[in-house]
């Protein structure tokens, strides 16, 4: 495994339990989808004053600026282009659903400037920090390369007019630029009021963009919180990306959903009922109401388990069989071994024994639970009771 490029789409680096997961059911619900026709420069003015959110999955753009050059002559011929799907969060907030790179090669095009590749990753925690990306960020040529458009020119004598200019130097076709209409259709839960899973899964099926969503990334958008910023500083701490063996974040939030469904099992995982995305949705939804207080004990909890690992020769949630991290072993050792501890409100300050981990690895009960049906509640349960027996864990 090359730690280097932890954005190899292709790459699997960890073995995961609920590739099995059942299709997500939606409950009851009553949603509303109103068409609006928003003009280019006025689309651009909702994202740069906020009102038009940029979810957390989106400072990972992934268009090419020749994709994205096609898509601004496209708009400035009159060319349809797919409409934008916004849900309606609260009065003059939207967040994006489906349509967030061709928004966001607007926004760049309009910037004149266009994210280099290899800086994308490095990008998403100067957003998180700033809350969006500093003009001395966007002037830096170590982030940003000028946007001038990226076109073909298909035959010699037929010059294509657009190609090289960027937004300042349209000339006469700016206006015609700014003022194309771009269909945008924003959706609203009515009902019910207190549950978004609906929405979530909304985000599942529209996004169409080119490249599909995971589910961490369209959390990341529906349930950021205070929770969330601390579950991000935490995926850049030395001792997990150790645990992980990966020196850089992964490009979908993977690590980040690890360390989410840790803190779900640790903290109501007695009540867990599939389906797991949902478990999940609605733990994130209920963490948006942390007190700093709360937050901070967790973060101080894991950090605390993260220094009983710092002496041991081998990375106890790699498995020894595929060499991958083991997701379901990981969230059992955490929440069995710091349940009592959360219970106390205190911190880890034991060692905690890698023979003990490797054996419930290698437990049959264990195994099974992990290997099928894994997401159901009798398997989740026995696989945590597994954890607390053979940890020696009390009450």
């Amino acid at each position: 495994m090359d730690n280097n490029y932890p954005f190899d789409e292709e790459q699997i680096w960890f073995n995961d339990y609920a590739d099995e997961e059942d299709d997500f059911q939606i409950d009851e619900y009553d949603l509303t989808s109103t068409p609006n026709d928003f003009n280019v420069i006025t689309i651009y003015n909702f994202m740069e004053s906020g009102a038009v959110k940029i979810p957390g999955f989106q400072r990972n753009y992934v268009w090419d600026i020749n994709r994205a050059s096609k898509l601004i002559e496209s708009i400035i011929l009159g060319l349809p282009i797919p409409q934008i799907f916004l849900y309606e969060e609260a009065r003059n907030k939207f967040l994006i659903i489906d349509g967030q790179q061709r928004l966001m090669s607007i926004y760049y095009f309009i910037k004149g400037r266009f994210p280099l590749k290899e800086k994308r990753v490095e990008l998403r925690r100067i957003f998180e920090k700033d809350g969006s990306i500093p003009d001395k960020i966007l002037s830096n040529e170590n982030y940003f390369s000028k946007f001038d458009l990226s076109l073909t020119q298909k035959l010699p004598e037929q010059p294509n007019k657009f190609k090289g200019l960027n937004y300042h130097t349209l000339g006469d076709y700016k206006t015609q630029f700014e003022l194309r209409p771009i269909r945008n259709v924003i959706v609203k839960q009515n009902f019910p009021k207190d549950d978004s899973s609906s929405i979530y899964e909304i985000f599942n099926r529209l996004n169409s963009g080119g490249v599909n969503l995971y589910p961490q990334e369209i959390r990341a958008s529906l349930y950021h919180s205070p929770f969330y910023e601390m579950l991000n500083r935490l995926n850049m701490e030395e001792g997990w990306r150790k645990l992980l063996q990966m020196n850089e974040p992964d490009i979908h939030m993977k690590d980040v959903e690890l360390l989410l469904r840790g803190f779900a099992m640790l903290i109501d995982g007695e009540d867990y009922a599939p389906s797991l995305p949902k478990f999940l949705n609605n733990f994130s939804r209920r963490s948006r109401k942390n007190t700093q207080e709360q937050n901070d004990y967790l973060e101080n909890l894991f950090k605390s388990f993260l220094r009983q690992f710092e002496s041991l020769p081998e990375d106890p949630f790699i498995g020894k069989r595929n060499k991958r991290f083991h997701i379901a072993l990981f969230e059992a050792v955490f929440a069995s071994i710091c349940k009592p501890i959360f219970l106390q409100h205190e911190f880890l300050d034991s060692p905690i024994d890698i023979s003990k981990i490797k054996q419930i690895e290698t437990d049959g009960q264990f195994i099974k639970a992990s290997s099928e049906g894994t997401t159901k509640k009798t398997n989740v349960e026995i696989r945590l009771k597994r954890a607390k027996d053979i940890l020696g864990i009390q009450g």
